[in-house]
């Protein structure tokens, strides 16, 4: 999965120190991030050295936000850059199939981090502009106190069978078109388990039983922790479609899965496990 980055090393402890010519600058603007395309899908993010004649004062604003086997990776929010030598703006979903897979990972995790301090720049309280914290990865209000801690929303994938079948369905509506698992987050009030029932109830109406746990991973292209879980059905088979969130759902005979691996996602994992009778 995309998390998967050994031999390499991530460390997300929140250790802020001034930045080298060395460091890697996370520049993004909306969905679009700032890279050089290397070849044959490679990708490699501007240092400090490279983008120091394009931008005055580049070492006096940043934000660390994470290291690779001692790296250091810095938000360069505000700096005012823009395509520069031969780095141009690309969309994140580049990061889904680029490589080093170490630093696509660097890439959506950080943007994952330029969303949430894009979006707290000023108090959901009071309404004062906040402040970083020096101490750990957070944002504090001045006026009255107020914390904002990097936001990361759970979220359950599922593996509905039915003896040798599995559900797979589409979203409607959306940018991704191939075939998935049910997926849902998590509300208020609930356990994970009970989100696994209440998702497969309200997507396609059924009931589920021996919901087990299977892993987890962290998905920054949507600031979710997904939770992969299988659950068996319990009674009736006919589904009951949610049209307004998926366009399709139907049961696949393991060997008919129209499915391939991919290293990438909790779901292609799942998916394959079953499809290869791993489970």
């Amino acid at each position: 999965m995309i998390q998967d980055i050994e031999p390499h090393c991530f460390s997300n402890e929140y250790r802020p120190k001034a930045p080298d010519g060395a460091s890697f600058l996370l520049c993004y603007s909306g969905r679009k991030v700032l890279l050089r395309k290397t070849g044959q899908g490679e990708i490699a993010f501007p240092t400090f050295e490279e983008m120091e004649p394009y931008t005055e004062g580049l070492y006096e604003e940043y934000t660390y936000l994470f290291s690779i086997d001692g790296q250091r990776f810095y938000l360069g929010e505000g700096i005012g850059f823009y395509e520069a030598g031969d780095f141009t703006l690309e969309d994140t979903e580049i990061f889904r199939t680029a490589v080093p897979r170490h630093m696509a990972f660097a890439g959506i995790t950080g943007a994952q981090l330029y969303r949430w301090y894009g979006s707290h720049r000023f108090c959901g309280r009071c309404g004062s502009r906040t402040k970083p914290d020096g101490k750990e990865r957070m944002l504090k209000c001045p006026s009255c106190g107020n914390m904002e801690y990097p936001k990361i929303m759970p979220a359950v994938i599922i593996g509905l069978t039915h003896g040798n079948r599995l559900l797979m369905s589409k979203y409607a509506n959306r940018e991704f078109k191939k075939y998935a698992l049910l997926a849902g987050f998590a509300e208020i009030g609930e356990s994970i388990e009970d989100t696994v029932r209440r998702e497969v109830m309200e997507e396609v109406g059924l009931k589920v039983k021996n919901i087990t746990y299977y892993k987890s991973q962290p998905w920054s292209f949507s600031d979710t922790l997904l939770l992969g879980f299988y659950a068996e059905l319990d009674g009736d088979e006919e589904i009951t479609l949610d049209k307004e969130e998926l366009a399709l759902a139907e049961w696949f005979e393991r060997e008919d899965i129209p499915v391939k691996a991919s290293d990438l996602s909790l779901t292609n994992e799942m998916i394959m496990r079953f499809k290869n009778a791993e489970m």
